[in-house]
């Protein structure tokens, strides 16, 4: 061992201490690579065989090589993360869209020659086309017309059978004196003869397609109305349900904008959402909204799905000039209850009533004659409840069930939270003074539904009754106590 250690020392000019100790601690860690141990816990130095020239070279020329293309890989990490040069995958288009710059100019992947329509977005497979919901759809759709007190009205209306059955708005209706319906022109080819009895193929009657329409009922709470014209042979809508409608599902409507002559109007859209809350002109509906467009006169038309099926029946809009493409229409399962009792009874049945009609005092009469703001009462039902609690002719009812109310609306608010044969309080002023009654609930009827629009046609004439019955405006600030806004 000592002579290994001096041939050792003599190799690489260094004095080896006699004593053990470990390689590492002699030659460094560079030289104590290689050495290993072995078994015996001896190490045992590994020479390395000399190297020629020739190979040498070889390895020089290798590692330039490696060199080479470490720095061409570096240039090629480097160009990747800086976004100046593009590399596409040709077999997958995600890895394109994954190294493709925002900057770049490469060409969409997108078939913009076959891009789907809403309709094909928003309908199922089986859906119709556009025309052909309006070729099975428009001869359902009629025009309406009515002579007012004041001009004329328009609005649209839906076939619901062959023997002459029309449903519309109740709105479109309102405060008509004559009301007449006009059919879609490809009945100009029928046989059918109209109410006249003249033939509506013949060439000397020019409007062969008008008739006078009969109002079988008309629900202003809910906004619907039927008619009735003495037809036959026309052809029905299809009715279908807005309980399953989706958001997003495609929207037609059909109708008679600004006036008869755009009849069978057709506009599309979606439905924008299923269940919207309005009051409108004194009534709370729910309403489906769409933004297919609903115009003046489209009122009492059908909103139709991709199947050609009516769900729902348009009723109104938000004027364009706060915002655009905001329409509404009355579900059709809403609707038809309702149309089911108008058709059997004139009336909705079940709704309660307090048996008086008259109309609203406004704020300003009631600053101009002194009088209390709330609900004038200018007729009392025989036999109803407000007849039994002693409610008489031009009292003002200006509570009820300790609520406070200004017009009717407010008081049938409250009211119809109610049913027939529950009992109400209504605050009165009368002679000065704030009286209590009670009334029983009875049922609302086609009678006493007539006699409050008929009293609601003429306001004024209702105040100058009651101003006159008073002796004018002293009579009456004497009658009231000097009743003012102030109460």
């Amino acid at each position: 061992m000592n002579d290994y250690r001096n041939d050792q020392n003599s190799r690489y000019g260094t004095e080896f201490d006699t004593r053990e100790q470990e390689p590492q601690q002699l030659y460094g860690q560079a030289q104590f690579d290689a050495y290993s141990r072995g078994a015996s816990g001896e190490y045992t130095f590994k020479t390395k065989k000399k190297t020629p020239a020739s190979k040498k070279i070889l390895t020089g020329i290798i590692a330039v090589l490696c060199v080479a293309a470490i720095g061409t890989t570096s240039i090629v990490g480097y160009t990747l993360i800086s976004g100046n040069n593009v590399i596409q995958s040709s077999d997958s288009e995600s890895s394109s869209k994954k190294s493709q710059p925002t900057s770049a100019k490469t060409k969409s992947s997108v078939d913009r020659e076959n891009l789907p329509t809403i309709q094909q977005l928003s309908t199922p497979k089986d859906a119709l086309t556009i025309p052909d919901i309006v070729e099975k759809v428009s001869p359902s759709v009629v025009g309406i017309s009515t002579v007012l007190q004041n001009g004329m009205g328009t609005g649209s209306g839906i076939i619901m059978s062959d023997d002459g059955y029309i449903l519309t708005n109740a709105h479109v209706v309102k405060d008509a004196q004559e009301i007449s319906v006009v059919l879609p022109s490809n009945y100009s080819n029928s046989d059918e003869t109209s109410d006249s009895g003249t033939s509506k193929n013949s060439d000397e009657n020019e409007d062969n397609l008008t008739y006078t329409a009969e109002l079988v009922g008309s629900d202003e709470q809910t906004d619907i109305a039927v008619l009735k014209i003495k037809a036959e042979g026309l052809t029905a809508a299809e009715f279908g349900t807005s309980a399953d409608l989706q958001i997003g599902e495609a929207a037609i409507v059909i109708g008679n904008p600004v006036s008869l002559s755009l009849a069978n109007s057709v506009t599309a859209g979606i439905i924008s959402a299923t269940d919207r809350t309005l009051t409108i002109e004194d009534r709370t509906i729910n309403y489906i909204q769409t933004d297919a467009a609903i115009n003046g006169g489209n009122s009492g038309g059908p909103l139709i799905n991709a199947y050609g099926q009516v769900i729902g029946i348009a009723s109104a809009r938000v004027d364009a000039s706060v915002a655009d493409s905001l329409c509404f229409a009355i579900p059709i399962d809403d609707a038809l209850p309702i149309v089911d009792d108008l058709m059997k009874n004139g009336y909705v049945t079940g709704r309660p009533s307090l048996g008086i009609t008259g109309t609203n005092v406004s704020s300003a009469y009631a600053s101009y004659y002194g009088i209390p703001q709330g609900f004038l009462v200018k007729g009392v039902t025989e036999g109803g409840g407000a007849e039994a609690a002693g409610i008489q002719e031009n009292d003002i009812i200006i509570g009820i069930n300790d609520e406070f109310i200004t017009n009717l609306s407010e008081l049938n608010e409250v009211k119809n939270q109610f049913s027939v044969g529950d009992t109400v309080n209504l605050t009165i002023y009368r002679n000065g003074k704030k009286i209590s009654v009670d009334v029983v609930l009875g049922e609302s009827t086609a009678e006493s539904v007539s006699q409050d629009n008929q009293n609601e046609q003429q306001p004024e004439q209702n105040y100058n009754d009651y101003y006159d019955y008073y002796g004018g405006q002293d009579g009456l600030r004497e009658y009231f106590g000097g009743y003012g806004l102030g109460f």
